[in-house]
């Protein structure tokens, strides 16, 4: 018997028990569809964080005061990181751009009755090539700008949507905190980024927000681009042994890059998506025992069949390969229902996340690549071939005679 024959046999044998296949099968596609599931999730999410980083730039170190170690206040004499320490990281070779940001306080944002209550940041110039920002209209802030501390802002997509809806931005002034500013630039939409809105800021000078705002020369952050990505490792060694030498070896800072957040994030998905996948599969073992149990009463009640098989001068690997084609036939179809439904399913969950505008703009995110489609669709095969083996061997060791005898 050719294996095309044994698929055929498989099939009228599936369709002459149409309520006991579908029954069977249904551990199956349960199974493969919970794996499609947790696997379209897990991919979606890594597709997501890696599209997120590379719109913050991954080869962007970042330098941040941070006093505290396993809470544990460690700041000594420091007391915070100022402009000063991004001047001196900007005197340091292999760095190509560097730029210092303050976030401030901003009150709710009213224009003739309109509203808004943005991010309120202070930032270089160099702040918006390092960040992927574009300017829509307008321009952004300028070397002059900063010099003078030029009360002057750049607003987001958002912010001008809800404030300018049918009017020019550019040129208007907005009260912030009592201190006038005036809109110089609109950025183009960006949407979200690790969690933010990067469409609801309002951006100023930095030597402004720290002047006017905050009164003193503190930092919140400061963006450091490399020569290169390959030079990245050798610019963090550099910057935090500058900070050290600077601040007499107190270890109050954070030098981190965002490739490196990439990969720290990436490893804990894989590792949650090994854990969901594992407890996954244990529903296409239970849909693997069915199908032994299937297979074995289906040995019982085809007895007859066999054994006029074996006197017609069918021999055991025949016997033995046409019981592991069906099952293998029986979990192969499952396990393609499975696929079909568990897309069709996250397709559908996405789609409802969109309309309810949870998780952003673009829903919950779903990546179902098509290696996960022939590993799901492959292991499906395996655990009919696996929990049919046994059926299967006891199928061909019947004696002929003894089982046509039987009734």
């Amino acid at each position: 018997m050719t294996l095309l024959s044994a698929i055929g046999v498989a099939l009228d044998t599936l369709r002459a028990n149409k309520l006991r296949s579908a029954l069977t099968m249904l551990g199956v596609i349960i199974g493969v569809m919970a794996v499609v599931i947790m696997v379209s999730l897990i991919e979606g999410a890594r597709a997501n964080v890696v599209k997120e980083f590379e719109q913050l730039g991954s080869d962007v170190i970042m330098v941040s005061y941070e006093p505290w170690r396993q809470g544990q206040f460690v700041g000594g004499s420091v007391a915070a990181m100022t402009s000063e320490d991004a001047s001196a990281i900007r005197e340091l070779p292999n760095i190509r751009m560097v730029c210092s940001m303050v976030q401030a306080a901003t009150p709710e944002i009213t224009y003739e009755g309109r509203s808004v209550q943005p991010q309120f940041q202070g930032v270089e110039e160099s702040y918006f090539e390092i960040r992927g920002y574009e300017i829509a209209k307008g321009r952004a802030i300028s070397t002059m700008d900063i010099e003078e501390g030029a009360k002057v802002i750049v607003i987001g997509e958002e912010v001008r949507s809800k404030l300018f809806p049918q009017e020019e931005a550019i040129g208007k002034d907005l009260l912030l905190s009592g201190m006038q500013m005036r809109v110089i630039g609109v950025l183009a939409k960006k949407g979200r980024g690790m969690g933010d809105n990067l469409d609801n800021v309002i951006i100023a000078p930095v030597t402004a927000v720290q002047s006017r705002w905050n009164g003193n020369r503190e930092v919140d952050m400061i963006y450091v681009v490399p020569e290169s990505r390959e030079k990245s490792g050798e610019a963090m060694e550099a910057i935090w042994e500058k900070l050290m030498r600077r601040h007499d070896n107190q270890a109050v800072f954070r030098v981190d890059s965002f490739e490196s957040i990439l990969n720290a994030i990436s490893r804990i998905i894989s590792l949650f998506g090994a854990l969901i996948g594992s407890i996954a599969g244990l529903a296409l073992l239970v849909g693997g025992i069915g199908i032994m149990n299937i297979m074995l009463v289906s040995v019982t009640e085809r007895t007859k069949e066999i054994g006029l098989r074996k006197a017609l001068g069918a021999k055991r690997p025949t016997i033995l390969t046409q019981f592991l084609v069906e099952a293998a036939t029986l979990s192969g179809i499952g396990g393609a229902l499975g696929i079909f439904m568990g897309w069709s399913l996250g397709l559908l969950v996405q789609w409802g996340s969109r309309q309810v505008g949870a998780f952003g703009d673009n829903g919950l995110p779903i990546y179902f690549p098509v290696w996960a489609a022939i590993v799901a669709f492959v292991f499906s095969l395996s655990v009919g071939v696996v929990f049919g083996i046994y059926p299967a061997i006891r199928a061909s060791k019947l004696d002929p005679i003894e089982a046509l005898r039987r009734e």
